[in-house]
């Protein structure tokens, strides 16, 4: 996780001044690494630095700083209430709109004693900018380092009925994931969705998967199986890094035979992925996509995508 600039741009449109507290430094234990963090505005905030007492005191002088930034310590220890034993470091930094505008979108360095930048933080841009080695988030000679945070994983969702509905609802708040949404018209998505959800309406969405990029992962739920199955069938001439089709075992042993007719081999047929979630759940929609959120998110997924990324 880096310096996630648009949620940070999103919440000051909306609420003006944000303040963004981030854990910059650890000793021993704590509920949350380096570079968790979580935006405080007047009568409300997002995101998590481990809860508990840390958090309300954290919450509670966000909303009252004046100085652009500070830096403080504290201990985790009975005293809070809180049994981590460790200590930790927070940095909080007031953001409006031209503030946030100044960001690197990089990596974003500064020091909130305004000290000159020190060759070890230098060295750390560069080897970003040049070399494309994010650094990980810290705090070094004084200076939080953050890189900015960009989705390495491209989800397209085909269909916004309950399901479809339910894993935006579900998935959209993970940061890795850039969500492009599509369905046949603008009166099949709801009035409101999540910032960073990309809606695409189209009388004819079984074009657009050529634009869809090769390593992207894609769940589709339309509310046709015609349509499902021209998906699929454009999914498995393009390509892509998981797909998984909404559905029983009946409705998979009609698509395998309907696909092999296409021209489809078994063992390229065998790449979609077919119930998707854990059906163990329910077939409630939000029950669907915590199984199909899990499904994407277990270990063992994560290591493949990895495999598939080293390739």
């Amino acid at each position: 996780m880096g310096f996630d600039r648009e949620a940070l741009r999103e919440a000051v449109k909306t609420h003006g001044k944000v303040t963004r507290v981030v854990i910059a430094a650890i000793r021993g234990s704590s509920p949350r690494e380096v570079g968790a963090a979580m935006l405080v505005w007047e009568n409300g905030q997002s995101g998590t630095i481990g809860g508990g007492t840390l958090e309300y005191q954290a919450t509670e002088a966000a909303r009252s700083q004046t100085a652009p930034a500070k830096l403080t310590q504290h201990a985790l220890g009975p005293d809070m209430g809180q049994c981590c034993g460790g200590a930790v470091s927070l940095l909080s930094e007031v953001y409006d709109l031209e503030a946030v505008d100044a960001l690197d979108n990089i990596v974003i360095a500064r020091s909130p004693a305004c000290k000159d930048m020190p060759l070890s933080v230098k060295r750390l841009q560069a080897a970003a900018r040049g070399q494309g080695i994010a650094p990980e988030p810290q705090l070094v000679d004084g200076w939080m380092v953050e890189p900015v945070h960009k989705p390495t994983r491209n989800l397209w969702i085909w269909g916004a009925g309950h399901v479809g509905r339910a894993l935006v609802d579900v998935l959209s708040p993970l940061p890795d994931f850039a969500i492009t949404w599509v369905d046949t018209g603008p009166e099949r998505f709801p009035d409101a969705f999540p910032a960073g959800v990309t809606s695409v309406p189209t009388t004819k969405p079984t074009e657009l998967v050529r634009h869809a990029p090769s390593d992207a992962e894609h769940l589709v739920l339309t509310y046709s199986h015609t349509m499902d199955l021209e998906l699929c069938n454009r999914l498995l001439s393009h390509d892509f890094r998981f797909a998984g089709l909404i559905g029983s075992a009946t409705k998979w042993a009609r698509f395998r035979s309907r696909l092999a007719t296409l021209g489809h081999s078994p063992e390229r047929i065998s790449r979609i992925t077919c119930p998707i979630g854990e059906p163990g759940l329910g077939k409630h929609p939000q029950m669907i996509a915590v199984g199909v959120a899990a499904q994407l998110l277990r270990p063992a997924r994560q290591s493949e995508l990895k495999k598939d990324l080293s390739a």
